[in-house]
C-alpha cells in the first residue's frame, strides 16, 4: 500500500504548469504575435491600391469599348457616368451599358476623368486615401497608365 500513496502524491503534484512554463508559452505567442503583426499591417493600404488600380483597368477597358462604339470618349462634363447611363451624345450604347455601377476607389471616393488627358487621350485616377489632389504614401494619386 505504501507505493500506491507514493505514487499518489506524485499524480497530485504534477497537476497543472509551473509559473516558469506559463511564462515561457506566454512569450512564445507574444513572439508570434509581433511576427504575424509586423507582416499583416501595411498590407491593408497595399491591397487598397491594387483593388484601385484594378478598377481603374476596368474603367479604361469600358471606356475604350464606349470610344469604339460612338467614335469618340465621353466628355469631362459626362463623365464616367456615361458608362453607366446613356448620355444624349452616345450615338450608340448597349443595353445596361458598359458598366453596370460607377466603382469607387478603395476608399469609397469616386475615380477621375479628365479628357483630353495631359499625356493621353484621357487621365483617369484616384486622388488615393485621402481623397485630394496630391500627397505622399497612402495619400499619393493612382493614375491608370
Amino acid at each position: 500500500m505504501n507505493s500506491v500513496k507514493i505514487c499518489e502524491k506524485r499524480q497530485a503534484g504534477q497537476r497543472g504548469f509551473t509559473l516558469i512554463e506559463v511564462m515561457v508559452v506566454v512569450a512564445i505567442l507574444g513572439i508570434l504575435a509581433t511576427i504575424v503583426m509586423t507582416n499583416v499591417i501595411g498590407k491593408d493600404e497595399q491591397a487598397r491600391v491594387t483593388t484601385s488600380k484594378a478598377s481603374l483597368s476596368s474603367i479604361a477597358n469600358a471606356l475604350e469599348l464606349y470610344k469604339l462604339d460612338n467614335h469618340k470618349y465621353p466628355t469631362t462634363d459626362e463623365g464616367l457616368e456615361a458608362l453607366v447611363k446613356k448620355p444624349a451624345s452616345a450615338k450608340s450604347f448597349p443595353d445596361g451599358g458598359y458598366l453596370r455601377k460607377m466603382p469607387e476607389d478603395a476608399w469609397g471616393h469616386p475615380f477621375q476623368y479628365v479628357v483630353p488627358g495631359s499625356k493621353k487621350a484621357f487621365d483617369l485616377y484616384s486622388w488615393g486615401a485621402d481623397g485630394a489632389e496630391g500627397g505622399e504614401g497612402n495619400n499619393a494619386d493612382i493614375y491608370y497608365e
